[in-house]
């Protein structure tokens, strides 16, 4: 028999339970307005912080998607920060309307996680990149690949959910961490990398196909 899933991050616990003991305050009040004020914040806490059940593609060596929302850079950089090396990017902007739950893209070793904190510019922006507050795993493949995988805060977004430790082994796909109200998650993977999505695509956490991770030609 399979786990029954809850599908809603616990994260969203305390938000939920506030807003639902409100509404049912003023019902038995018989303040309406007030209570239909709180039940349909209660009816948004829970679309907010939807975790939905998401089917891993099974191809080998598949990178999937750490976010919900829509690719916005898909590019080679030097990277300075994270790989110290050329990399090639790849950045997914989350809105408010998109599941907020991060997921690893890659099963691996936590070798390094470092938050940062930052400004709250709009996180579609290029100076969000170096300003804004973030939180970047350094993760090491079976294989001894290294890529990053960075959630970065937005004009919204206040607030970075990371539970993974430096030492954790992730599999792929498994929950990590959110940004509650959007913004955006960033990859840094190896050159090699053979990347399938274009600017513009619409990809889901936990589902949609990136790419696929391949090891250095010696």
């Amino acid at each position: 028999m399979q786990n029954i899933q809850i599908p809603v991050a616990l994260e969203g616990a305390p938000f939920l339970l506030f807003s639902a003991l409100c509404s049912l305050i003023f019902a038995l009040l018989g303040l309406i307005y007030p209570a239909l004020f709180f039940l349909a914040l209660t009816g948004f806490v829970l679309y907010f912080f939807r975790d939905p059940v998401r089917v891993l593609p099974t191809e080998a060596n598949a990178i999937i998607s750490p976010a919900d929302g829509k690719v916005i850079i898909v590019q080679e950089v030097e990277d300075t920060r994270f790989l110290e090396e050329r990399v090639q990017k790849v950045s997914i902007f989350m809105n408010v309307f998109n599941v907020h739950v991060n997921r690893a893209p890659f099963s691996g070793t936590v070798e390094q996680v470092r938050m940062q904190p930052g400004r709250f510019y709009a996180a579609d922006k290029e100076k969000a990149e170096l300003h804004n507050e973030y939180c970047a795993l350094t993760i090491t493949t079976a294989e001894g690949i290294r890529y990053a995988v960075v959630q970065v805060a937005g004009l919204i977004a206040r607030r970075i959910v990371c539970r993974a430790e430096v030492g954790d082994k992730l599999r792929t796909g498994e929950r990590y961490g959110l940004i509650r109200f959007g913004s955006r998650v960033d990859l840094y993977l190896p050159l090699q990398t053979k990347i399938t999505v274009r600017v513009g695509d619409k990809v889901k956490s936990g589902e949609s196909l990136l790419g696929y991770l391949q090891k250095t030609t010696q």
